[in-house]
């Protein structure tokens, strides 16, 4: 996942890892040319297996069986759920995955119940959520008219004054209601940090949050999802939407077609690499939390696409004695989790990884093969020693990640090839470890400096050093020379002094509107000086909080 590029190698915008709502909404194109979002020109050369036969979008709105039919593959959900059902609870903001006007809650068939999780409509391609229930705002109501408790809350806590944001708001604490009991701040905050209010402030939207458990309960799917105890809640209601769901979905690759384009979702890893190689341009699509972008703010013809998020083999997250196995098509969500269990240091750096709606549809895999400068994930993945198993056709292969990138966009992948799987060694004994991340905003925005330090120690001594850095270079890097001035050293003031010095002279970073070079250089020295202060063993304040709370 990534943005667009411009001066020079840093994209100007987009919600991957490093979001920001830097671009603008372009609302006015977007309302004259809304139709261009349902047609497209054909491209020839596509091949239709004879096993495959094209269906409509298939999925539950609402709790009701619908189909699409006659969109372009590369309508967003927002789109259709606005011009073609008239749903317009659902807000059309900055359609760049920023604002939350437009989030829904998805939930996906998983083990007899519901997956719940919000996210953003306007970058959501419509294909992707056949076999899935979609929910918009105006399902909160009861039967009689009466509001949700998370709606009641609201009101009663005045969380809302003009009122556009209102119902992503009430999106984004349903799925929060559904997933978490009576959850502290920190969580709360979290979970609306994909939403933005400009009139209200958050006040009040985080006392409803907190008041919403406090309301009459509901019945049926729109009930708490989790019981005091911890427990998950499910009601008979939600077991038989589940059920009617996964009716829906398609056993085997789903061919979608509509105005001269075609969308492949394959089930099976096999079949996803028999698909590219017939279709080798064909457009790999994931979470489309990048690629939607090129869709709503540049109004282009994505082409034909083929989808990996029903690839269950690719969603897996699985441990072995040597490694954390991480599939290419697990979601930001899940792989976040799995990697805090193990290296809980980098908790942080992936709670302001974008937000929450953009972490339940981006995939680590995307931001990986994406491959931007600016992409949170990727320095941290290679100070931890991570590789991609890549596949075309039959053959697999294994490359460490920081040969996976040649150039500023640019892969080692081939055509027809794609990512299976990130594998991330097992943590190593006596890991020194902290990612850092500067930014202007502390959520949901894109990074100026990203860097992220891995020390292996002998006793006071450096065996191994690992320094992941972005925003400071034309893709992801290491710190190679930094590294060899850390290795062998004793881990020492000193040795961190001379390391600064070094690593403000590794790379030539650009002057952009997030940062200028000086500040990049002086960032990257500076935060190596704040990762010495904390794993020296001497109590020290390095962030405001710990200054206010006297520590």
């Amino acid at each position: 996942m990534g943005y667009v590029p411009v001066m020079g190698y840093v994209p100007i915008s987009g919600p991957a890892g490093m979001s920001a709502s830097e671009g603008h909404a372009l609302v006015d194109i977007h309302s004259a040319r809304r139709e261009d979002r349902f047609l497209a020109p054909h491209r020839e050369n596509m091949v239709v297996t004879a096993d495959t036969i094209p269906s409509p979008i298939r999925f539950l709105l609402n709790g009701e069986p619908v189909e699409a039919a006659d969109v372009a593959p590369q309508t967003t959900l927002l789109a259709w759920l606005r011009d073609v059902r008239r749903l317009t609870g659902t807000k059309e903001g900055c359609a760049e995955g920023d604002c939350g006007a437009c989030t829904v809650v998805l939930a996906e068939p998983l083990a007899g119940r519901l997956s719940w999780k919000p996210v953003n409509a306007c970058i959501r391609l419509l294909p992707s959520v056949a076999g899935k229930a979609v929910f918009t705002v105006e399902a909160l109501k009861e039967a009689g008219g009466a509001l949700h408790p998370v709606q009641r809350a609201l009101v009663d806590c005045h969380g809302s004054q003009c009122g556009f944001c209102t119902p992503g708001f009430v999106m984004s604490l349903f799925g929060l209601y559904k997933n978490a009991y009576r959850p502290e701040v920190p969580v709360i905050e979290d979970a609306l940090s994909g939403n933005l209010c400009r009139c209200t402030g958050y006040r009040g939207i985080v006392a409803a949050a907190r008041a919403m458990y406090d309301a009459v309960p509901c019945e049926g799917f729109r009930a708490c999802g989790v019981a005091a105890d911890g427990s998950r809640v499910v009601s008979q209601e939600e077991e038989r939407l589940a059920a009617d769901a996964a009716a829906l979905a398609d056993a085997g690759t789903f061919l979608y077609e509509a105005a001269g384009r075609h969308w492949w979702a394959p089930r099976t890893v096999d079949a996803l690499a028999a698909t590219l190689i017939d279709n080798p341009h064909a457009r790999i699509v994931a979470g489309a939390t990048d690629v939607g972008l090129w869709v709503t703010k540049h109004l282009e013809d994505i082409g034909d696409i083929v989808y990996t998020g029903d690839v269950d083999e690719l969603r897996a997250i699985r441990e072995t004695d040597t490694h954390l196995v991480i599939g290419a098509a697990a979601t930001l969500t899940d792989a976040f989790a799995a990697l805090d269990a193990t290296w809980p240091e980098l908790h942080e750096a992936w709670a302001r990884f974008a937000s929450v709606p953009i972490r339940n549809s981006g995939t680590l895999g995307g931001n990986v093969a994406n491959g931007s400068p600016i992409g949170d994930s990727m320095p941290a993945l290679l100070a931890l020693g991570a590789a991609v198993v890549l596949r075309r056709g039959s053959a697999v292969r294994e490359l460490p990640l920081e040969d996976f990138y040649l150039g500023y966009r640019k892969s080692a992948l081939q055509p027809s090839e794609f990512v299976v799987e990130v594998r991330v060694p097992q943590r190593r004994p006596d890991l020194l470890l902290r990612a850092y991340k500067a930014s202007k905003r502390y959520d949901q925005d894109i990074s100026a400096v990203f860097v992220c330090f891995a020390l292996t120690l002998d006793g006071n001594v450096i065996a191994n050093a690992r320094i992941g850095c972005g925003g400071v270079a034309p893709v992801p890097r290491r710190a190679t020379a930094t590294e060899r001035e850390l290795a062998g050293k004793a881990w020492s003031d000193a040795t961190a002094d001379a390391a600064m010095r070094t690593l403000a002279a590794e790379f030539t970073p650009i002057d952009d509107m997030r940062a200028t070079a000086s500040y990049r250089r002086a960032m990257l020295a500076n935060l190596l000086r704040r990762f010495r202060l904390e794993t020296s063993g001497v109590r020290v304040c390095t962030r405001i909080e710990q200054v206010a709370a006297g520590h």
